[in-house]
């Protein structure tokens, strides 16, 4: 829709210019245009397209979870109300389209930053989780994430060995941490493991060396991979004191602990991570989860 702005110049002229004035019903149609495009690119969150299913006699969470391709663990993921594994007839569920986990994220968590903590490529989780900038609560997706842990922690809850000769304190945890050098919020994949540095760095368990050599991030790095899909790994070592392919057995030495690559922490100590092969890759756990009660006991006597 065009008016008409009238100039007067000094000389007595009159000239009219048109000028373009913004139509309502223009603007309302390109606002809608805009976002027919948004749902096209952008589906709407997973977590919105939850299914209800009401629990009918002899049904039970597996049953449930085959009717709608899934596994159990999804469903007693989702469903607090199944942690025992049990459903009753009347019962009401949540079912979700794919397989995966319905997580909490604390404030200015990034993409970036589930990425490094769930090996799922950013782009996939933004937009899976329609597209939110600032995610409170967001679906991962993947397979037994929560029941994995669990059955994780019973396996190594047996286990004595340590990575180094003698328990020590731990100096930067595991998941989320501030960076004391610019305040910002990073993931931290492992424990850094206070110890002096040429401390010798023992393999927790039996395994096969996968890599052994100098990395930008991790420094001198030795990776073992276990049985039943499991990894260790040893970071910001001095020396390397193993090969690739070398079969090692429970508390060889593997190397002496350093300061090198990019450590988290500032004072000497041995970077240590568990790992578990998923579907998306080698997925980092909570070493602490991995360890005997009675180390545990000895790291929280030294905090």
């Amino acid at each position: 829709m065009f008016s008409w702005l009238v100039i007067l110049y000094p000389v007595n002229k009159v000239i009219s210019i048109p000028v373009l004035q913004a139509d309502t019903r223009i603007v309302a149609q390109l606002n809608r245009n805009t976002q027919d495009i948004e749902k096209l690119y952008c589906p709407s969150p997973v977590l919105s397209r939850l299914q209800r299913h009401r629990v009918i006699s002899g049904e039970t969470v597996v049953s449930i979870a085959q009717r709608y391709n899934l596994i159990p663990e999804t469903l007693i993921s989702l469903n607090p109300n199944l942690q025992k594994g049990i459903v009753s007839a009347g019962q009401e569920i949540l079912i979700p389209p794919f397989n995966g986990i319905r997580l909490e994220v604390s404030r200015g968590t990034t993409w970036k930053d589930l990425e490094a903590a769930y090996s799922i490529r950013a782009d996939v989780l933004f937009e899976i989780n329609g597209c939110q900038k600032q995610p409170k609560v967001v679906f991962i997706p993947g397979i037994k994430w929560s029941s994995l842990r669990n059955s994780q922690r019973d396996v190594y809850m047996q286990l004595m060995s340590y990575p180094l000769p003698s328990v020590t304190k731990i100096e930067l945890d595991y998941g989320w941490q501030i960076n004391p050098a610019d305040g910002q919020r990073f993931f931290h994949s492992g424990i850094d493991l206070l110890t002096p540095i040429a401390t010798s760095v023992l393999a927790v368990e039996s395994g096969v060396v996968v890599y052994a050599g100098l990395d930008k991030n991790y420094g001198n790095l030795v990776i073992i991979n276990h049985e039943s899909k499991r990894q260790t790994r040893y970071a910001q070592l001095s020396e390397i004191q193993v090969e690739i392919g070398q079969l090692v057995k429970t508390g060889d030495v593997l190397g002496t602990t350093g300061m090198t690559g990019k450590p988290d922490a500032k004072l000497p100590h041995l970077h240590f991570e568990v790992r578990y092969e998923l579907s998306v890759g080698w997925v980092a756990q909570d070493p602490t989860s991995h360890l005997s009660s009675t180390v545990i006991n000895r790291i929280k006597k030294k905090h």
